[in-house]
């Protein structure tokens, strides 16, 4: 039995009801309201799809000018920037733009407001590419989101790139990415003044670790449950040794699929679909590709996605409680229905 509750009721004349501040109506996510028993007239909130529902007797129905929106979550990933070469520190990782529950976005920040689309609306996406060693990453984009792309080392990016052999160092974008780590010079280094190798790439989740005589290891990346179950993506690129400058050895990549730095050659790459950055090389030998980014979408199971323009994703729509995701790999367009 619903309860009426009230400040004060005072006589009104005419037939009308007056009400002096705004009415909130109780909200239901769309699987909350479906499970309701409901009666004709009965009126909610759908806090899914943003519009006021009522019910006929037979169905629900939304109201209003909302009627064709819906409330879209999504974790938007750049692809993560190449590991420098030779000497280069490592790659830092591409912009990371969360609005899935409370989760953080990069750096640690606080989550963003999902986005409200309408359905049979096309929109954008980009999914960048890693940045092929000693260059930047590419950036990603969803609608209106823009993730910035990695740093290669010692530039700046969505994460940083780590510094080369002194104590310069890329830094990350606002909200989307940490900075890299610096090396030390003078005294830091070698009997003849040779500065160390510098920091690794700076992850998601914080700054690559300033070096010592070891390759510095590339900054940590964030974790997100937007496909259901708990996944670390997006992490700094390791340092590689380096003989000249008496760095002994090589940086591990940072968790979320960061590169290893090269002990005696190349750096590895950058995990595919994780924006991570690659690792640098060893002396003269290359650093490592940035991972390929990811943009990834959760949305009411009410609705359903069409890819077009050469967007793919190999897993497709999948569904997870009343939200259904998707992990799209490659540009194009989507819309919902």
């Amino acid at each position: 039995m619903s309860t009426l509750e009230t400040n004060a009721i005072g006589k009104y004349s005419g037939n009308n009801v007056s009400v002096d501040d705004a009415l909130n109506l109780k909200s239901y996510t769309e699987a909350q309201r479906d499970a309701l028993t409901a009666s004709a007239g009965d009126v909610v909130y759908n806090s899914d799809n943003g519009t006021i529902d009522f019910y006929n007797g037979s169905a629900w129905f939304a109201t209003g000018d909302n009627t064709f929106q819906f409330v879209i979550s999504s974790l938007v990933i750049a692809g993560g920037g190449g590991g420098g070469s030779g000497s280069g520190g490592g790659g830092g990782a591409g912009g990371y733009r969360n609005s899935y529950a409370s989760e953080t976005s990069g750096d640690n920040s606080s989550t963003e407001t999902p986005l409200t689309l309408n359905l049979n609306t096309n929109y954008t996406v980009t999914v960048g590419a890693g940045g092929v060693g000693n260059n930047n990453g590419n950036n990603s984009v969803f609608a209106t989101i823009t993730s910035t792309g990695g740093g290669k080392s010692f530039t700046n990016g969505g994460c940083g790139g780590g510094a080369a052999y002194d104590t310069s160092r890329g830094y990350g974008t606002a909200n989307q990415g940490g900075d890299g780590g610096a090396g030390r010079t003078g005294s830091g280094g070698d009997s003849s003044g040779d500065p160390y190798i510098g920091g690794g790439g700076g992850g998601v989740g914080g700054n690559g670790n300033d070096a010592t005589s070891n390759g510095a290891n590339g900054g940590s990346g964030l974790s997100s449950s937007i496909t259901g179950s708990a996944v670390t993506r997006g992490g700094g690129g390791g340092n590689g040794a380096d003989s000249y400058r008496k760095v002994s050895s090589n940086g591990s990549g940072g968790s979320g699929g960061g590169g290893t730095g090269g002990t005696t050659g190349a750096g590895s790459a950058g995990t595919a679909y994780t924006g991570s950055g690659g690792g640098g090389g060893n002396n003269t030998n290359s650093g490592g590709n940035g991972g390929s980014g990811i943009v990834i979408l959760s949305y009411p199971s009410t609705k359903t996605i069409t890819l077009a323009g050469g967007a793919t994703s190999s897993a497709g729509e999948q569904t997870d409680g009343s939200r259904k995701y998707i992990e799209i790999q490659t540009s194009g367009t989507v819309s919902f229905a």
